[in-house]
């Protein structure tokens, strides 16, 4: 090592070493005696500037920096699923075994277990041409996942050597092939990837299969497809934690990537321990195999926050390579971008917007067109979507973070802090939010829940608009002096709200629902809509059909009808007809 590749400077997370060339731009570095891990971000003939992952409190000048020549990476490999690491791919389940419940400084500690023996089944021969992500081979990860070891992008060549199919450790050898200009490469069951640099694909295809989460708001009015990108902004209170949990708990996708970014550590433990107990409904194993949680938490180093949203990208992109649908869950990017603009004042650049850096578009757009459903190396599909949590300082969708996640987002379930306090839950506002995957999804829509069901969306999104503008016109006189075909508005809007729109967490049938029940619920509550209007055209007064109590019944309907007996949604337009005909022979 260069002996003036020593530490002139310290401001916080930020380290410089002066009159080096040394280091290259990017490049990951190990800092000071406890050799913590810190990254390039600034070159100049004068000084080299890190950031550094880990905290540097006792740090000095005069310490040692040595570079390690390559970029920050992540190992990828079987043992990821049903794992929990901090923001630089540290497990933190090793780390209390070696340091205690809390991270001492240089931890060292193997991102995966190296001493793990793995069933693994070789599927390639001798002879055998292999391009970048072929597949060579495969072993059970968890029970419900199997992991498919790839040639790493930019390797290829002829199989020479092959191990027979049986038990190995992450880094032994199981296949060796000879490349064109006879280089010899050893596949091991793990690669290795820089964090920043988006995984190879053969391309991209368009974004036209919903991811189906079972929350009737998001699938019916707002769906977000898979490969694609949302944004769930909210201000403290709101739900936005809460929200993802369901998301990851539910919707259809094979894996879960959770990042947390920057959150209270109660929050992650809640993560922790509710993952644990569900049951996963598609394999009836437990929710952990499937998922991986990154669990970089508001006391952590402030600099690891950025780490943390590129390691779970990578993460993601690595399964959707084999093929899988994976969802990434980041709560919150807010904290990832106070993370830059904490960094950026510490490095004395020139502030955009409210502190933060210029650049934060960039990042932000750099995050999210990493999502994507797309045609991998070895001719799968896969898709990662990416569902990012916005923490916007007093509910103000007006800050630089909001804005321009929006830009670069085509999904928008703004959380609305009157809902969130109403108990009204998700609590995502219906005028403000926003999906512009409709005209991509309608077809999926139209083959797989029928034509009617986008006719019903149409018709609902309508109601809560009427309603939207009426409330307007209530609050200044009141109600009552309202028409009855508008008063009819405000009392179908209120069985969308609180029966349909509004969804119970903690009940079994509730928590998640089909998109056949989200349908006939649509379906029962128009067809309520149409009969009573056909009411009040024959001049019957509306107060008569509240009184029959049938716009309560349709608010409980969620509850009354579990989601394996929907043939008992025809009892009810039974009753509906009962009521009109009942209603009608009374005014004859």
């Amino acid at each position: 090592m260069n002996e003036n590749n020593v530490i002139y400077g310290i401001n916080g997370p930020v380290v410089t070493v002066r009159n080096t060339k040394s280091f290259s731009m990017m490049e990951m570095v190990y800092v000071g005696k406890d050799r913590l891990i810190g990254e390039v971000i600034g070159v100049n003939d004068e000084l080299t500037t890190i950031q550094v992952y880990e905290e540097t409190t006792g740090l000095r000048p005069g310490e040692p920096v040595e570079g390690t020549g390559g970029a920050m990476k992540v190992c990828l490999g079987p043992g990821i699923l049903d794992n929990i690491f901090d923001g630089i791919e540290r497990p933190l389940k090793s780390i209390e075994e070696k340091s205690g419940v809390f991270i001492a400084k240089g931890c060292s500690v193997s991102p995966l277990d190296d001493d793990k023996l793995w069933d693994v089944e070789v599927c390639v021969k001798v002879g055998d041409v292999l391009e970048s992500g072929a597949v060579y081979a495969t072993c059970p990860e968890t029970s419900i996942i199997t992991h498919k070891c790839m040639v790493p992008p930019g390797v290829h060549g002829e199989v020479i050597e092959v191990k027979p199919s049986g038990e190995y450790r992450l880094n032994d050898v199981v296949v060796k092939i000879r490349d064109d200009k006879g280089n010899i490469h050893d596949l091991t069951l793990c690669q290795y990837w820089p964090i920043k640099t988006p995984r190879p694909i053969k391309k991209r295809l368009p974004c036209t299969i919903p991811l189906i989460t079972g929350q009737r708001i998001i699938d019916t009015l707002f769906p977000v497809a898979k490969g694609g990108a949302a944004a769930v902004p909210g201000g403290f209170g709101t739900g936005k934690t809460m929200t993802q949990h369901q998301l990851a708990k539910w919707c259809d996708a094979d894996i879960i990537v959770y990042v947390g970014c920057g959150e209270r550590g109660n929050e992650m433990s809640q993560v922790v321990d509710e993952f644990s107990k569900l049951i996963d409904p598609k394999s009836n194993k437990p929710m952990t195999e499937r998922t991986v949680l990154i669990a970089n938490t508001s006391n952590m180093p402030v600099a690891a926050r950025e780490a943390s949203i590129y390691t779970g990208i990578t993460l993601a992109e690595y399964y959707r390579d084999m093929g899988y649908d994976v969802a990434i869950m980041a709560d919150s990017t807010s904290r990832w971008a106070e993370a830059l603009r904490e960094i950026s004042g510490r490095l004395e650049e020139m502030p955009a917007e409210e502190g933060f850096p210029p650049y934060l578009p960039s990042r932000l757009s750099e995050f999210y067109e990493r999502a994507g459903r797309v045609e991998t190396l070895n001719e799968n599909n896969g898709s990662v979507t990416i569902i990012g949590a916005v923490s916007p300082q007093g509910s103000d969708f007006s800050e630089p973070v909001t804005q321009n996640t929006k830009r670069f987002v085509r999904c928008f379930w703004a959380l609305d802090k009157s809902l969130a306090y109403a108990r009204h839950y998700p609590a995502i506002n219906w005028i403000n939010s926003y999906s512009e995957y409709f005209v991509d999804l309608d077809r999926w829509y139209a083959k797989n829940a029928g034509e009617s069901f986008l006719r019903y969306r149409r018709k609902i999104a309508s109601i809560l608009s009427e309603e939207d503008k009426l409330m307007e016109i209530v609050k200044l006189v009141g109600a009552d002096v309202l028409p009855d075909d508008q008063k009819l508005i405000i009392e179908i809007a209120k069985v969308i709200r609180v029966g349909f729109l509004q969804q119970n967490a903690f009940h079994k049938d509730d928590t998640f629902v089909p998109l056949k029940k989200q349908k006939k619920m649509m379906k029962i509550i128009l067809y309520l809509n149409r009969k009573v209007r056909q009411l009040i055209a024959q001049s019957v007064p509306i107060s008569r059909v509240i009184e029959t109590g049938i716009f309560d019944k349709l608010t409980r309907i969620k509850y009354d009808i579990p989601n394996d007996k929907l043939e008992l949604f025809a009892e009810y337009k039974i009753e509906i007809d009962d009521i009109f005909n009942k209603i009608i022979g009374e005014k004859v």
